[in-house]
């Protein structure tokens, strides 16, 4: 007689023939959203954004800026400045946020002056600072006093320990200073008396999953829900929308498809069927059981 069955007769338990993958408890709702979280923002850093269409002196200034700043910021480079807008308002919608924006005066299809203030309008916390030659200096003066630039750096900047790094120092300590880390996590825009605004914030309340709600409504009064909004553009009007931090987003969204997304499950596994025997040389029988989904959800 085998061990195990010599324990069944010592205990009077039935003998359980499942295999452990049937006996594996369910995964949990909460660790389900615990791991959408983990993936999508725990390593968020604020960006410098760094914009040239001369690419060597792009990536010259990537290198200085990662060297010195890529512990504690993410550095991010674009040859152009339209891409750049383009990539500055994907960030917005992210909820990222934007500690400097530097761009060359001179780009054949718009100015630095004139990203630094295209992107003023996404990220008005954001420093801004212009990347100049010599012959320019009396033009980057000017902007600094016209566009509200924080500061120009003469090309080449080397060493970038004398030329950059104690300059950016200042602007970098001094955005830092007024900083407040932005929510990382799902927004939903709506407006209050929806139904359907209503369902999926109830969905997500029942269900424990952390959002932010801003009430397009009150937009006037929140500058940067405004700035959302004009972010969005006509994807604005098709409310309830949710946004996610890896920037993906949902329009008109209902529950079921934020439950998809995040990885809750909204249906129940199958009926299984198991097979016990309650003593040795009985015949075993069949004993129904429901499996519980990894994260069971209200809806």
């Amino acid at each position: 007689m085998s061990d195990r069955v010599k324990a069944s007769f010592a205990t009077n338990k039935p003998i359980s023939y499942q295999n452990k993958k049937q006996r594996s408890r369910p995964q949990s709702r909460v660790s389900v959203i615990l791991l959408f979280l983990l993936k999508t923002f725990l390593m968020a850093k604020p960006i410098l954004l760094s914009v040239d269409d001369d690419s060597d002196v792009l990536r010259a200034i990537e290198r200085d800026l990662r060297s010195q700043y890529g512990a504690e910021y993410r550095v991010i480079g674009s040859d152009s400045p339209e891409r750049a807008l383009d990539l500055l308002k994907q960030l917005k919608v992210r909820n990222d946020s934007v500690a400097l924006l530097l761009a060359d005066q001179r780009m054949p299809q718009m100015s630095g002056v004139e990203f630094l203030q295209e992107g003023m309008r996404i990220f008005p916390e954001a420093k801004r600072a212009l990347l100049t030659a010599y012959a320019d200096t009396s033009a980057a003066i000017s902007a600094i006093n016209e566009a509200n630039i924080h500061y120009f750096f003469m090309k080449p900047w080397d060493p970038p320990a004398d030329h950059l790094y104690p300059q950016l120092d200042d602007l970098l300590d001094d955005w830092r200073a007024s900083y407040r880390p932005s929510f990382e996590g799902i927004r939903v825009l709506g407006t209050r008396w929806s139904p359907r605004s209503y369902e999926l914030r109830d969905f997500l309340a029942r269900n424990h999953v952390p959002y932010q709600w801003l009430d397009v409504e009150l937009s006037a009064s929140d500058p940067e829900t405004k700035r959302l909004l004009e972010v969005l553009g006509p994807e604005g009007t098709s409310l309830p929308v949710v946004l996610f931090p890896d920037g993906t987003k949902l329009l008109e969204s209902v529950p079921a498809d934020v439950a998809q997304k995040v990885g809750l499950r909204t249906r129940a596994r199958p009926i299984s069927t198991t097979w016990q025997s309650s003593a040795v040389g009985l015949p075993a029988s069949p004993r129904l059981s429901m499996a519980l989904p990894k994260a069971c959800i209200q809806s």
